[in-house]
């Protein structure tokens, strides 16, 4: 009887797990002040997760959140430069409140997403990530800064200013949550459900604080709405409003000539 030989079939690869963050001598070295803070959470975000884990990481944190801070600052004034006079003041202040209290308003939600989805990391650990998410999404803001001064100074359209805005906040979300990502392959989580459905949550968040502490570009009477709105709903009306503006203004040319 002949035998069968099998086929000569490839083992499989199984793609490795990334290493944990402090592998090599880079990635281990101390984080001592906020420019460093800075460099390390744009060209080594490992180097960020690894101190995390470590004994400064409360010093750590609190420097992520005082320059997230200081960068949505920065770009409230651009924000508020569309529109000038108390804008200048109340669009840095709602910017930089609104992005800090997201963050708190949703970290709880995040630590129990995380426990539920298998993770090991502590409480402390979580918030480290979300400051790091914060910190590189006003670092990235600033790097819009200039784009959006220049389109602030050369158009009158709070409509399309304001799309603008949400177009680099989106971009700006983006790169934070794939730091935040990142950090969590690390945390033992068994399942990443939980954590997908925290951005949705915090994306959300997000998007309702744009317009309850509205107006951010614009002008109005007073510092906060006194109308409740869902952010749907107000960007659909922000729509409708600037639909008809143009039938205005033709409107005013024609009484004018008349």
């Amino acid at each position: 009887m002949n035998e069968i030989t099998p086929p000569n079939i490839p083992p499989q690869i199984h793609p490795t797990a990334e290493p944990a963050p402090g592998q090599t001598p880079e990635e281990r070295e101390p984080i001592t002040s906020p420019v460093t803070v800075a460099e390390a959470i744009l060209r080594q975000p490992r180097r960020v997760l690894y101190h995390l884990r470590g004994p400064a990481a409360s010093r750590l944190v609190a420097f992520m959140v005082l320059i997230a801070l200081a960068c949505a600052i920065v770009y409230g004034l651009v924000v508020g430069a569309f529109s000038m006079g108390d804008q200048l003041w109340a669009a840095p202040a709602k910017i930089a409140l609104g992005m800090l209290i997201s963050a708190v308003i949703c970290l709880p939600s995040l630590y129990i997403f995380g426990c539920l989805s298998g993770s090991q990391a502590r409480f402390a650990e979580v918030c480290g990530l979300v400051s790091g998410m914060l910190l590189l999404m006003t670092v990235l803001l600033v790097g819009f800064a200039p784009v959006a001064w220049l389109f602030s100074q050369s158009t009158e359209s709070i409509t399309w200013m304001g799309a603008l805005h949400l177009l680099f906040l989106f971009i700006a979300i983006s790169f934070g949550l794939r730091f935040l990502k990142s950090g969590f392959m690390h945390t033992q989580a068994r399942s990443s459900a939980g954590l997908n459905t925290w951005i949705l949550v915090f994306v959300l968040v997000v998007l309702q604080m744009t317009t309850a502490l509205r107006p951010l570009v614009g002008k109005a009477d007073t510092f906060l709405p006194k109308e409740k709105k869902f952010f749907v709903a107000h960007w659909a009306d922000s729509m409708r409003a600037a639909a008809k503006a143009p039938d205005r203004n033709a409107h005013d040319t024609r009484a004018a000539q008349e």
